[in-house]
């Protein structure tokens, strides 16, 4: 996540800090679409080697936590502006490396990471070209990341028009740009990625993007 202005930071501000662990644990619909997210992640990881990797938009570090389970060795760091996020990650997931930062302004050295993951955030930054341009600046020669919003297709609209204004009422006005998949394909390749794999899940409604530098 990344602050845009006071106003996107109420938005944040009212998402509990531990908003990812109490939804999956009490939510069935939450549990089925983070649970195929996940499970894909994870298929998509397994087929890569890598020593490290970061998470550029961790929240309160639910899924990095549980790709860090199935990968023992590693080294894994997770970044999001919201700050009560990440002080609740770093008491919960002590294995894990957590910092307060912004997508556009990461704090690492060029060519730090074997892999990045950027999961349902970059329809949430100020400048998503800008955040891809430093994202591949910390990715290593030959590193792979991986990228996933929804689609932008009708149905996520549909159901995401609704949600905002019933059970997900703390995310509204938070997607600052509501991408169709075509525009951040576009995006994507003027940010000096090679796309892989385009790969569509949960009934189309999410895109995932496996992307070389």
């Amino acid at each position: 996540m990344q602050m845009k202005n006071n106003s996107l930071y109420d938005i944040w501000n009212q998402v509990p800090e531990d908003y990812y662990q109490k939804s999956i644990a009490t939510s069935p619909l939450q549990r089925i679409w983070h649970g195929r997210k996940l499970s894909l992640a994870k298929e998509l990881l397994k087929k890569l080697e890598f020593k490290n990797l970061l998470d550029v938009g961790c929240a309160s570090g639910y899924m990095l936590s549980e790709i860090a389970k199935t990968s023992p060795g590693k080294q894994f760091f997770g970044v999001d502006i919201y700050d009560k996020a990440i002080k609740f990650a770093k008491i919960k997931y002590q294995n894990i490396n957590f910092k307060v930062a912004t997508a556009r302004g990461l704090p690492f050295a060029d060519n730090a990471f074997d892999v990045v993951i950027c999961y349902e955030t970059i329809e949430h930054v100020e400048d998503p070209l800008a955040s891809l341009k430093e994202i591949r600046r910390v990715l290593k020669k030959g590193g792979t990341l991986i990228l996933a919003m929804d689609s932008g297709n009708w149905l996520f609209r549909v159901i995401w028009f609704v949600w905002e204004r019933t059970k997900g009422k703390v995310w509204r006005g938070s997607h600052l740009h509501p991408f169709h998949h075509n525009e951040l394909e576009s995006i994507v390749a003027r940010a000096g990625f090679k796309i892989k794999r385009k790969i569509f899940s949960h009934w189309g409604m999410e895109v995932v993007f496996v992307l070389g530098r």
